[in-house]
């Protein structure tokens, strides 16, 4: 039953990232929703879907990405933050918009599973 799996939104502007994303949570059992574009992610934002953990890759994105990372902190919506490359700026700056941890590409599959399911936990 779908309704009994977790909601993940992921936020990429690459479509193959993307993809490969949404494939690994699947199988790991997680209902997925994707946006693609800063359009995408306002739009699912303000359907107020039960999202319960949100990947956001701010890859290719202005600085309106952080406007919207505001937006899942105001819902109550854990959000990561993953980044091309190590920037001690952008990691503050992802901390101080709500981010609950920030992780390096490419990423180590059990560290994002363990973060995914630890800020799960934490809601229940």
């Amino acid at each position: 039953m779908t309704e009994n799996k977790p909601l993940i939104l992921a936020v990429d502007r690459n479509s193959r990232n993307l993809e490969l994303l949404i494939q690994f949570l699947e199988r790991e059992g997680f209902q997925t929703v994707t946006a693609n574009s800063l359009e995408n992610f306002a739009l699912i934002l303000a359907e107020l879907r039960p999202i319960q953990v949100a990947l956001i890759d701010i890859s290719g994105f202005n600085r309106q990405i952080w406007t919207h990372c505001e937006q899942l902190r105001e819902q109550n919506i854990p959000f990561l933050v993953l980044l091309p490359k190590q920037s001690a700026a952008i990691q503050q700056e992802s901390l101080v918009h709500g981010a609950q941890s920030i992780l390096i590409k490419p990423l180590v599959i059990k560290q994002l599973l363990a973060l995914i399911r630890s800020l799960l936990e934490a809601q229940a």
